[in-house]
């Protein structure tokens, strides 16, 4: 259960959204990138492991434009990925030009691995709150963010930092 701060801890900002998820996401990110530097390609390359094991394998372009990861820079993280043995590229069987990423047997063991200790990570981040609110917190927040992405779709997170380094 949340409880409110006694008066005298209050900053002012306990009702302002961009502290809180910045305070939020700072956490996550240490905490996170953390636990995956050793993986190839950090953060990206996790997420490029967990697409490609949780779903039909994508053609390299596809994998690219869902996660949002620039055409060439995708191109070195499957390098570094396929270099450690955790993914291949496959010819496409419907068209010989494309090419399927899929996870090795390694690259599986790795991703269950990881999601047990991110599993841990995101509990200790989230004790704040009981299950119902930690359930209730990711539903609201997968919410607002497919709306983001409807509205205002990411093509490449590399915009997006260009867009917030430029302010």
């Amino acid at each position: 259960m949340v409880t409110a701060p006694d008066h005298d801890e209050r900053t002012g900002l306990e009702r302002d959204l961009g502290w809180a998820l910045g305070r939020v996401f700072r956490t996550y990110v240490k905490t996170f990138d953390a636990a995956l530097d050793r993986l190839p390609g950090g953060p990206r390359g996790y997420q490029i492991l967990a697409a490609v094991t949780r779903a039909t394998p994508p053609t390299q372009l596809a994998l690219a434009n869902r996660l949002g990861i620039d055409r060439t820079v995708m191109t070195y993280l499957l390098d570094d990925l396929c270099q450690a043995g955790l993914v291949e590229r496959q010819a496409d069987p419907a068209d010989r030009r494309a090419r399927r990423i899929v996870a090795t047997r390694k690259g599986e063991n790795v991703l269950a691995s990881l999601e047990r200790h991110l599993a841990g990570a995101e509990e200790h981040l989230l004790s704040p709150l009981d299950e119902d609110g930690k359930a209730t917190l990711r539903a609201l927040l997968q919410q607002v963010a497919e709306h983001i992405q409807r509205v205002d779709p990411v093509a490449s997170t590399c915009d997006v930092v260009d867009e917030i380094r430029a302010k």
